[in-house]
């Protein structure tokens, strides 16, 4: 049965999120629907990057991904259709493929779709959902579209080293308010180089030892450890860190290694 992955955000309350499923049902009945999220933060691209990259991969090959994220058509925001890594995405052209994608994708087409001139203000529920459910039956991907050169770029801050430090800062605060770095596993294993090391964060907060789970600490104590997603997470232990430690998104950490 194909697998389609719904990353969106248009949320629990209303009715959209129905009208997209519909819409794909009455294409493709037969179509697995998974919601990966539908409560992103209106039009937050980083933040949907940021669940697609670390979650598309454990689907099986050949699932297709459709991104309902700043959707509204205009002449600098085409609909795409790729393949990366022998998955499909489908999506607007509005920098989100370059903050999910380490490389190149193996193929870049522009949906040329007709769009239903009922769906004119909602074309997730139209062009991407014909184009998506096509790939979802096995259809080319040549045939719902023309080749392009490349994405939309949209960067993101990394870390930065400076002689024996990595400044970061937090990207992600999660569902259990565990509060997520752009220092990744590899970025941090590359500088550390075995040496010890103190995080620092707000309110003058020390973290001096890495974790490997989170109740490695007693409950209410602050840990730092790497995730699924492999980056460097602050947290408390069945505790609410970011609420806990005042931390917020663009928050700045600091690491010194000796």
């Amino acid at each position: 049965m194909a697998i389609l992955t719904l990353t969106t955000d248009l949320g629990d309350k209303d009715i959209y999120q129905a009208v997209l499923k519909g819409s794909i049902l009455r294409v493709l009945p037969t179509v697995n629907i998974v919601d990966i999220t539908h409560t992103v933060a209106a039009f937050n691209i980083q933040q949907a990057a940021f669940i697609l990259k670390n979650s598309f991969y454990y689907f099986p090959e050949e699932t297709v991904h459709l991104i309902g994220i700043d959707t509204v058509y205009s002449d600098e925001n085409k609909f795409l259709a790729i393949r990366y890594r022998k998955h499909f995405f489908v999506g607007a052209d509005n920098g989100i493929f370059s903050l999910i994608f380490d490389e190149e994708p193996e193929a870049i087409m522009e949906i040329d779709i007709m769009q239903d001139l009922k769906f004119l203000h909602f074309p997730l529920s139209d062009i991407f959902v014909k184009a998506a459910c096509h790939l979802a039956n096995g259809g080319p991907l040549s045939e719902i579209g023309t080749p392009v050169a490349g994405i939309e770029k949209r960067m993101l801050l990394q870390p930065a080293i400076e002689r024996n430090q990595i400044r970061g800062m937090v990207i992600y605060i999660d569902s259990f308010q565990n509060v997520i770095t752009n220092i990744t596993k590899d970025f941090f294993n590359r500088v550390q180089q075995g040496r010890r090391f103190i995080l620092y964060f707000k309110r003058n907060e020390t973290i001096t030892h890495l974790s490997w789970h989170y109740n490695e600490v007693p409950e209410g104590e602050k840990l730092c450890l790497f995730g699924i997603s492999d980056h460097l997470e602050i947290a408390i232990n069945k505790g609410n860190a970011s609420g806990l430690l005042g931390m917020n998104l663009g928050d700045s950490v600091i690491i010194d290694f000796q």
